[in-house]
């Protein structure tokens, strides 16, 4: 989970690898109107974002109910929204990619092929709300290397309870 440019795909593919599970991208699911939307530089809020999440949330339910598990990259920017997700899926664990807003401008203005333009990172910071305390997960530096990242993922989730 994180912000745009935080490095959600590049960290989730390379620890789905790792764990030999599937990977699957939230952003994949946006509906047509959403996208259009973002590339025009207009935030969604949380009706246009409703859709959205319940989709996310059933293929969370339907990735932990078969026992197979998977990596999915998502925003889950508001406490809310990952409520729905742990609901909907036994065992859900946040990896939060902690990202100044600095640097996640800058990596969102570099990429090419990415329907979310750089002049909407300031509205995910206004959405975002950092995991909690009592959120199953771990919040790491996204500024650090990717394989870095994983291992410390792989090491947390290696932690009983």
């Amino acid at each position: 989970m994180g912000v745009s440019g935080s490095g959600k795909s590049t960290v989730g593919r390379l620890l789905a690898q790792r764990l030999g599970v599937p990977f699957l991208e939230a952003d994949d699911l946006h509906p047509a109107a959403d996208r259009a939307k973002m590339a025009a530089g207009r935030p969604l809020d949380d009706e246009d974002r409703r859709p959205w999440l319940l989709s996310v949330a059933a293929l969370i339910h339907e990735a932990t109910g078969g026992g197979r598990g998977g990596v999915l990259a998502c925003s889950a920017l508001k406490h809310a929204y990952r409520d729905l997700f742990r609901r909907a899926g036994r065992g859900t664990w946040f990896l939060y990619l902690e990202l100044g807003r600095e640097t996640a401008a800058r990596r969102v203005a570099g990429r090419a092929d990415h329907f979310m333009p750089a002049v909407l990172v300031d509205s995910q910071y206004a959405a975002l709300e950092p995991l909690r305390p009592d959120e199953p997960g771990l919040t790491v530096d996204a500024a650090a290397d990717p394989r870095t990242i994983v291992d410390d993922a792989l090491q947390a989730l290696r932690k009983p309870g």
